[in-house]
């Protein structure tokens, strides 16, 4: 079993890309295993604000973001057993820590393409997740 970790933000188009690259790679659907992980900063995303509050009104399937759901029903679809992980904090160290926790083979991700001066300003959780991991990285990039 093969199993990997997709770190999912708020893109549909982007988790689409995700899922179906880890679709493509060689490989049975029987083999492959996803984690889909979405990482919600302090901040709290509005997504993650509806989740937890759909969780303490005691919705036993609060809904997901939609691109998670778009990613899941593709990779279900197709024979893939997948979860789901919600976790708050630093998107990089969740990452790296959820890649850990469920022995993840390799990371697939998708990154965006910015300046000099936004990667300086915003720092870029592709390139952090990339230098402290030793799992393979598949990077997907998008505008």
């Amino acid at each position: 079993m093969h199993t990997f970790l997709l770190p999912i933000d708020e893109s549909e188009t982007r988790a689409k890309q995700a899922a179906t690259t880890v679709l493509e790679l060689p490989g049975s659907t029987d083999e492959k295993e996803v984690v889909l992980l979405n990482v919600s900063e302090p901040t709290k995303q509005p997504w993650l604000q509806e989740f937890e509050a759909q969780r303490a009104e005691g919705s036993r399937d609060p809904s997901l973001p939609d691109s998670t759901n778009a990613a899941y029903e593709l990779l279900e679809e197709a024979g893939v057993a997948v979860d789901t992980r919600l976790e708050e904090g630093d998107v990089t160290e969740c990452i790296l820590e959820v890649a850990d926790d469920v022995d993840a083979d390799s990371i697939v991700m998708s990154g965006r393409q910015k300046s000099a001066t936004g990667k300086v300003l915003f720092g870029s959780i592709t390139q952090s997740v990339l230098l402290n991991t030793n799992r393979p990285v598949t990077v997907l990039m998008s505008d």
